[in-house]
Formats: C-alpha cells, structure tokens, sequence
C-alpha cells in the first residue's frame, strides 16, 4: 500500500491525482469547524458579511476537539459525522475550499458539487481521536470562541492519517467497497 504525502493547501492539480482509496499523510495547515461554526458562517453569508476566512485550496476536518490535558495543546481530536454539515457544504465548496475530513458517507448534492469543484473528501477513523491529536502540533482558536469546541480553530498537522473515500470524480469507497463486500457478509 502506496501512501500519499499531501501538503495544504491543496491546490486543483493535487486534488485531481487522488483517487479513492489512497491512503494519505496530510502536512500543514487545516481548518476546523462542525454544524455551529458552519451555520453562523452561512447566516453572515446571508447579511452578505465576509466568511472568516479565505477557504481557497483549504481544508476544513470536521471535529469538535476535547478540552487539553495540562501539558498538551489539545485533546482528543477524533471526526465528527459528516453528514451534519451536507446543507452547509456545497456553499463553501463553491467558494474554494479543496476539501473535508470526516466520518461517514455524504449527500448526492454534496458529491455533485465535489466533482463541479474538484474537491475530495477525507475520512479518518473514528474513535482514534486520541492518537490523532499526536498529529496536531499547534492550534490557534479563529472565529466564533463562544461556541467553544465548535470554534473555527487553525490547527498545523504533521502525518495526518486519512483516506481519500470520495475523490473529484464521485468514485465513493462507501458505495463500491460495501458491494465489493456484502456478499461475504453472509457466508
């Protein structure tokens, strides 16, 4: 198993080398946010206010990080289901952003729009969180702190475990990789 070293942000000529399946080691900076931080983006959408930041290139992991252990610069820092964020999505997909971090399958309206912006979606596992946030080397809270761990936090990774489940062609490993398999479920 090949495994891919992704730097962000992650411009359209990486994102379309992707394919599903690959395993990737993700460097650099990426961006934080669940169901709060992205419905109060979409209501300063629609009182035309700015987002709070450029999501060009960026990718955003869907994650609501434990509070630090003294001694640490975060807590366990597992995904989130992703589907929560689905009516949120294509919006920002459509502003730039490269990509997500998640758990869990997507809406059809959100994989269309991933194949319309080059986008791809990341899923890393879930109940990991604890190893995962040995990843995570600085955080900095960005907008909305008063929704707590669903602040928008820039967060510097180093090997960031995840694999690419849905790549900028729609190929979706919960869909092929659930046929590939139910057969032998019930042998």
């Amino acid at each position: 198993m090949a495994i891919v070293n992704l730097e962000t942000p992650l411009n359209k000529m990486a994102r379309k080398a992707l394919r599903a399946g690959d395993h990737v080691r993700i460097s650099g900076i990426i961006y934080t946010a669940r169901d709060a931080a992205h419905k109060r983006m979409m209501e300063a959408l629609e009182r035309g206010e700015a987002l709070p930041l450029d999501f060009t290139d960026e990718l955003i992991y869907y994650v609501g990080p434990c509070p630090a252990k003294p001694g640490d610069i975060i807590g366990s820092a597992g995904p989130t289901t992703s589907g929560r964020m689905d009516a949120y999505t294509p919006e920002l997909l459509d502003r730039g952003l490269a990509g997500m971090i998640g758990k869990g399958n997507r809406s059809e309206r959100v994989i269309n729009s991933m194949m319309s912006n080059d986008a791809v979606y990341f899923a890393c596992v879930g109940g990991a969180g604890a190893l995962l946030q040995n990843c995570i080397k600085s955080v900095e809270v960005l907008a909305y702190e008063d929704l707590g761990t669903e602040a928008i936090r820039k967060i510097e990774v180093k090997d960031f475990p995840a694999i690419v489940v849905i790549d900028t062609m729609g190929n979706n490993l919960y869909e092929t990789e659930r046929k590939k398999f139910t057969h032998k479920l019930w042998i």
